[in-house]
């Protein structure tokens, strides 16, 4: 068995027993420099053995920061650390939503769309994250993993009717796709 250590380059992704998930964002003589999703960047000597590592990049390998960047990005992504924005519609903006009940001696509700459309948003955002989840853990075999990735396909196929909110088709929800 070899006692050898990897050194991490930048990009490397690990898993802190305390910090949780985070990136290595620069090298340093003793401690790697990382940033943790929940608890921000923090120095981390070298020698530590006790965190997982999810993803090794050879230090000596050259990576630009363009590079660094956008692989903090789609990490920061993944872990929904990172907020997309999303347009709503120009047709909506400033708009509410009525909900009038079939009981007339009712008040109807009144939301405003950007509002409705945030939680729209946000529904959709955990729902990756959980798909994602899904995907990576190794507690679900491969069966159970796609029986509950097709779960989420078809509630994003019933959320497929708010797509006329958003702006870009490349926001839009898709289902399951007849053949």
């Amino acid at each position: 068995m070899s006692t050898e250590k990897t050194l991490l380059g930048i990009g490397s992704r690990v898993k802190h027993p305390a910090y949780g998930d985070g990136v290595v964002i620069r090298l340093h003589a003793i401690a790697y420099e990382v940033c943790f999703f929940l608890y921000g960047i923090k120095q981390v000597g070298k020698e530590y053995d006790k965190w997982e590592i999810v993803e090794a990049i050879p230090a000596d390998s050259p990576i630009t920061f363009s590079e660094a960047e956008k692989s903090l990005v789609r990490i920061l992504r993944q872990y929904n650390a990172l907020e997309e924005v999303v347009p709503l519609g120009d047709r909506w903006q400033g708009g509410t939503m009525v909900l009038q009940p079939a009981d007339s001696s009712l008040k109807a509700k009144e939301v405003p769309i950007e509002v409705f459309f945030h939680k729209i948003v946000m529904a959709r955002d955990r729902l990756r994250v959980l798909e994602q989840r899904i995907n990576s853990t190794d507690q679900l075999s491969d069966e159970e993993k796609v029986n509950l990735q097709q779960y989420i396909t078809r509630i994003y196929g019933s959320l497929t009717t708010f797509n006329v909110l958003f702006r870009n088709k490349d926001d839009y929800f898709t289902g399951e796709k007849s053949s």
